[in-house]
């Protein structure tokens, strides 16, 4: 079944699904809602997925970043631009924090629309700061 007439994902609904997403995070995400912070919802997300690094919940990781995929890839253009420049950004700081099986782990797991932003943002870095 296709819906045709399905609008994108804005803001205000990508913060909805996040709180439905991130139970533990539901009372920050509310608060930032109210304060129309996107980005700080998305930070709030990326802190908590840290958390579950460090505790080895890799598995949980990867059901969350196939989530965030689902937002992003219905996202209006507003949306996409945060995902791309919060969400996807951290996953070089996931690798670097992270025990590198479970980065390898992570990045197999991960939806092929992430791993080509993230390998395009390396590109850039390396293209215009040598990292």
């Amino acid at each position: 079944m296709v819906n045709v007439n399905m609008q994108a994902i804005n803001q205000k609904t990508a913060m909805e699904y996040l709180k439905f997403f991130y139970p533990p995070l539901r009372n920050e995400i509310t608060q930032l809602s109210s304060q129309d912070n996107f980005a700080g919802v998305i930070q709030a997300t990326i802190n908590y997925l840290k958390r579950l690094l460090q505790e080895s919940k890799v598995n949980i990781i990867a059901h969350h970043i196939k989530l965030m995929d689902m937002i992003y890839k219905n996202g209006d253009s507003y949306v996409q631009s945060i995902i791309e420049n919060i969400f996807v950004r951290s996953f070089e700081s996931f690798k670097k924090h992270g025990k590198i099986q479970h980065w390898k782990l992570l990045y197999q797991n991960m939806p092929v629309t992430f791993q080509v932003i993230y390998n395009d943002q390396r590109k850039q870095d390396r293209m215009f700061f040598g990292k």
